[in-house]
């Protein structure tokens, strides 16, 4: 702990050598931190455009194969960067109830008070 904040192991959005995970033991407020948060929003920017860029591409039926097999590659790419993200950013999230097995985990029972707008007599 330093300075009042916990230090944790960040998954970062590149790997190391041999294709290896990459890990930062950080408190999420360094110079690599502020490097892997701006390469996490390159990627989650790129993949938004990328889904854009597929949609035209699917809705073109003159796209050829070879070109819908390069699309389907990139995709494959962007889906592992976002999934990569969204680990990291998991694991970064503060435990809750709904992460212990143990813990009793309150049951929604039936809403009151609810209207339901077809009894309503606007006419």
């Amino acid at each position: 702990m330093t300075g009042g904040r916990t230090e944790a192991a960040r998954l970062l959005p590149w790997a190391g050598p041999e294709g290896k995970p990459c890990y930062l033991v950080t408190d999420g407020t360094g110079y690599v931190s502020r490097v892997a948060d701006n390469i996490e929003s390159v990627q989650l920017g790129m993949s938004v455009e990328l889904l854009d860029h597929a949609a035209d591409m699917l809705a073109d039926h003159k796209a050829t194969g070879p070109q819908l097999r390069f699309l389907a590659a990139r995709m494959a790419e962007a889906l592992r960067d976002v999934h990569r993200i969204a680990e990291s950013r998991g694991a970064r999230l503060p435990l809750t109830a709904y992460d212990d097995p143990e813990a009793e985990i309150p049951v929604p029972g039936p809403l009151t008070g609810a209207t339901d707008s077809s009894d309503s007599s606007d006419s």
